[in-house]
């Protein structure tokens, strides 16, 4: 108790006046002790010898059996204060931890938000939702002086803080190479260079790249191990798979990327998204490919931003409204 002392006394002082007067007002002092041991740093044994050293004192004489409880008691006490404070240190990392990675999760969606352009001839709709605090999943949109549009959608293999970072390197990447722009082919064999001598051998990357040329009204695209979109044909109201085989990036740093083109007509959408979409797992198993095609039918007097929220809204009702993976789902509609 050496260094103690005045904490001591004043616990058996108040202790002794709750014996006798038994009242809230002792009680109400008590509890205001409390806070002055934790200013004070008493630890939790230390507190227990506090009452058991003041009740030796106020009763002169105890029964041997309930003294020696006591001294039963102050042992478990020192257990478990050396615990409780490993405890609290724990927590108090992990909240900092927290603390951090809500900082760089902010930092992330400031980085990779991007604008949605707009075109008159073009109507774009995009949502992306991270399962966790940081996204694996990313999408890009730029339109040029000849009102081009287009569009990157990516995900990373993997989950948490790594998949971000590489994310995060993936549009750097991207931003580094603006000449490319109309070349599909020739951006994925850019940034596979990029994965391929950055990124983890662990850890890959899927994408998408496309573009939408309103001068002839085609889409050129090019894949890169990405989950095939779909494309709505208008004039038959029918939905067809919009896939572009090729290797994820950062496998082979030699890989090529074959690009694909296809016509527009008003009406028609291209639809992309992200593993985390058609990968929806409810009580029933994994959601098939087809309800998300109906889900897209069911809204077509929709706009696509309308259609995409809908979407995710189904989605997240269907998971209990909690996403098991990151979610991107993009709609391109030609209007004119």
């Amino acid at each position: 108790m050496q260094g103690n002392d005045e904490l001591f006394k004043h616990y058996e002082h108040i202790l002794q006046d709750y014996l006798r007067e038994r009242n809230e007002r002792t009680l109400y002092q008590a509890q205001q002790f409390s806070h002055t041991m934790l200013e004070q740093q008493v630890s939790p044994e230390e507190a227990l010898s506090f009452h058991v050293q003041a009740m030796r004192t106020i009763f002169q004489s105890l029964p041997d059996q309930l003294d020696d409880t006591f001294d039963f008691l102050l042992e478990v006490m020192v257990a478990y204060g050396l615990a409780y404070r490993e405890h609290q240190s724990l927590r108090n990392r992990q909240q900092q931890l927290e603390s951090d990675i809500d900082v760089a999760a902010n930092m992330q969606q400031t980085f990779l938000r991007g604008d949605i352009p707009e075109s008159d001839k073009l109507e774009i709709g995009a949502l992306s939702r991270p399962a966790r605090k940081m996204s694996g999943d990313y999408f890009h949109f730029v339109r040029d002086k000849n009102d081009c549009v287009s569009i990157a959608i990516a995900d990373v293999i993997g989950k948490g803080i790594p998949a971000a970072l590489s994310m995060s390197m993936i549009k750097y990447a991207m931003d580094s190479v603006p000449e490319q722009r109309m070349q599909p082919g020739a951006i994925l064999e850019n940034l596979n260079r990029v994965v391929e001598q950055n990124v983890d051998t662990g850890m890959f990357i899927t994408m998408m790249y496309g573009i939408y040329d309103p001068r002839v009204h085609r889409f050129y695209f090019s894949g890169a191990g990405h989950e095939p979109g779909f494309f709505y044909k208008a004039t038959d109201g029918e939905f067809s798979e919009l896939e572009a085989k090729g290797l994820v990036l950062g496998v082979s740093p030699d890989t090529k990327y074959r690009e694909f083109e296809m016509p527009i007509e008003i009406g028609d959408m291209i639809v992309l998204l992200s593993d985390g979409v058609t990968e929806c797992r409810t009580e029933k198993g994994f959601i098939e490919r087809e309800e998300i095609t109906s889900l897209i039918r069911e809204n077509l007097h929709l706009s696509a931003q309308e259609i995409v929220n809908r979407v995710y809204e189904e989605l997240e009702r269907l998971q209990d409204f909690q996403l098991r993976d990151d979610f991107t789902l993009i709609i391109l509609r030609r209007n004119v």
